[in-house]
């Protein structure tokens, strides 16, 4: 099975769009993107300095388009991409470029959004000086306690081996004065405490901004940062994409459900290296392929081809189909009580539930419609996109 990810914020790097530039097809892409975003992104990437684009306003939009332009070069039908990919996900941010990528947000309504969420969040971080820093190694119950008691959030949490603190920088002075033992502190290229409560006046603004937009079901499964579970819901997925700018990115958990959907080949859009970087520790025995240049897309889509998995071809337009309810994550399947074979059940209406010692999380259908079959029984185990039942959906 094929992973694609898309980077966060500190992933950029000046230049790092330089050779892509050198292809006119994708000059003009990025260019109807920073049109959009209103922003010359082919001067951010290939001309600014580092200071430039660590402002939270320039390098969200650029990260965002750069991911999409370098997406349609390596699937020019992005038919052959929802064909070929069996999960998508993004890092903060990059969540902005998977939800396009599989078809939840066009590219226009993308960029507005990332657009008017990196200014939001450049405001919220000009109200007080906020940053965040990797804590690298150590024991994690050690490293949280330490990131508790000097009063900052765990704002992401990585998998094994790296979590990033985020707060005040008064607050990321006493984390340093008092550093977990055997952890090394790192100062990320951020210009604010992202998803901490410190965000929570960009969240509104967001929340009035989604009202007006339209959204389609992803093509493909899409995990969510905040759980690591897989949204079938496209208007779902925009109201985590507005609440995750003031929470905990849970990237481990993403790395968790990759693991057991049984993920093959993990391929990161650019600025890649950051997401590969962390897979390399966390999903052992998994080919990873950190894609840069424009010079390694014929390698790209050959791990494309070797790890991607064309049965999630869409059916033929105008063919009925049965609509499948997956599993969001791993667990023991429980039904809802009164959810037979032909009852017809609303859009988010729960039908069951997944428990694990974690957690149990409600499994609800995205499209009203009758229960055309049952695909487990109750107290089955269940993995993560196990497919739990088909939906007749209703017609119009």
């Amino acid at each position: 099975m094929l992973a694609i990810v898309a980077p966060g914020q500190g992933a950029q790097a000046p230049g790092f769009l330089s050779p892509w530039l050198e292809d006119p097809a994708f000059a003009d892409r990025l260019n109807w993107l920073g049109t959009v975003a209103g922003l010359d992104l082919a001067f951010y990437g290939t001309q600014a300095d580092a200071e430039t684009i660590r402002d939270t306003a320039i390098a969200q939009p650029l990260l965002v388009a750069s991911g999409l332009a370098t997406a349609l070069a390596l699937f020019p039908s992005p038919a052959d991409g929802f064909r070929r990919t069996g999960l998508a996900a993004g890092h903060s941010v990059g969540e902005i470029t998977a939800a396009a990528a599989t078809g939840v947000l066009s590219a226009e309504q993308a960029m507005v959004f990332v657009r008017e969420r990196g200014q939001q969040m450049a405001l919220a971080s000009a109200a007080r000086p906020t940053s965040m820093m990797a804590v690298v190694g150590g024991d994690q119950a050690e490293v949280l306690a330490a990131i508790e008691a000097a009063g900052l959030t765990a704002a992401n949490n990585n998998g094994s081996g790296q979590i990033v603190a985020a707060g005040t920088v008064e607050q990321l002075a006493d984390l340093q004065a008092a550093a977990p033992a055997r952890a090394r502190l790192i100062q990320l290229s951020v210009a604010g405490a992202f998803h901490t409560v410190h965000m929570q006046p960009a969240v509104a603004h967001l929340e009035r901004l989604a009202r007006a937009i339209t959204t389609q079901d992803p093509r493909t499964r899409l995990l969510s940062n905040a759980d690591g579970q897989i949204v079938e819901s496209g208007e779902e997925y925009l109201a985590r994409l507005v609440r995750q700018v003031a929470n905990p990115v849970r990237w481990d958990l993403c790395l968790a459900t990759m693991a057991d959907l049984g993920v093959t080949g993990l391929l990161e859009l650019p600025p890649a290296g950051t997401l590969t970087g962390i897979a390399k520790r966390n999903l052992k025995g998994v080919e990873l392929f950190a894609l840069n240049t424009p010079d390694q897309l014929g390698a790209a889509q050959e791990f494309v081809a070797r790890h991607g998995d064309t049965s999630w071809a869409e059916p033929v337009p105008g063919t009925p189909s049965p609509l499948v309810v997956v599993s969001p994550g791993k667990g023991e399947f429980r039904k809802t009580v009164g959810v037979e074979v032909e009852v017809v059940v609303a859009a988010g209406a729960p039908v069951g539930t997944v428990s694990n010692p974690r957690e149990t999380t409600e499994v609800t259908t995205a499209h009203t419609g009758a229960v055309a079959e049952w695909l487990v029984e109750d107290g089955d185990p269940v993995s993560a996109g196990q497919p739990l039942l088909r939906i007749s959906p209703a017609q119009d």
